[in-house]
């Protein structure tokens, strides 16, 4: 890295997009994702709908016993 940088030429917000979507990226074991890969193929989905799914359904169990 350069010690300093010149940003007079620079303008402040050019790529901001007030309602961009980040989709983050989620890194699983390998035995998990060849589980859910399985699965998914198991039940003719993709692997985001079923983990989506699953999530879900972790959230309603979490939600019923607060």
């Amino acid at each position: 890295m350069k010690e300093e940088y010149d940003f007079t030429g620079g303008e402040r917000g050019k790529f901001f997009r007030e309602n961009a979507k980040l989709n983050l990226p989620v890194y699983l074991d390998d035995e998990v994702q060849a589980y859910l890969q399985e699965r998914a193929r198991a039940k003719g989905v993709d692997v985001a709908q079923l983990v989506n799914e699953m999530l879900k359904q972790e959230i309603k169990l979490i939600e019923a016993v607060k």
